[in-house]
């Protein structure tokens, strides 16, 4: 799921700066074309195939906080045992521990960022969608 959505950010900064190019080309003209009012239309279609996107990193984003959260607390109890018992096996349980939950954070992190980019991009499709002319407020 990381590098899909390393990929996915990708493609849609390259789409929001499209959209963006084309609504300034857009604004130019006067009188309103059909291409202008199919241009609209598309602009509406690409938000919300953000959006049903955006839902399904939301729901992977929540699985891996839970499977994250999970192993912390098992962390924890482990260290906790190791602290008051010792024994080899409590040790070993420990590191693996460890070794596990570092990718799960490395992975949430990576899930809980990118949906916040996609957050921004939306924002930034809903204000081309608008036409408002104050699309610089919205850093990406």
């Amino acid at each position: 799921m990381g590098e899909r959505m390393k990929h996915y950010l990708i493609k849609t900064k390259e789409l929001v700066e499209y959209l963006e190019k084309e609504v300034k080309k857009f604004d130019a003209l006067e009188d309103s074309t059909e291409e202008k009012e199919k241009f609209q239309h598309t602009l509406k279609r690409e938000k919300e195939k953000l959006l049903v996107q955006i839902s399904f990193f939301q729901h992977e984003r929540l699985i891996h906080l839970i499977v994250t959260a999970l192993f912390a607390l098992m962390t924890i109890l482990v260290f906790i045992l190791v602290v008051t018992d010792f024994a080899p096996w409590t040790g070993v349980l420990l590191l693996l521990l460890l070794l596990l939950l570092i990718p799960y954070i490395k992975h949430y992190y990576l899930l809980e960022n990118g949906t916040q980019k996609l957050y921004q991009y939306y924002d930034k499709l809903e204000e081309l969608c608008h036409g408002e002319k104050e699309i610089s407020r919205i850093h990406i």
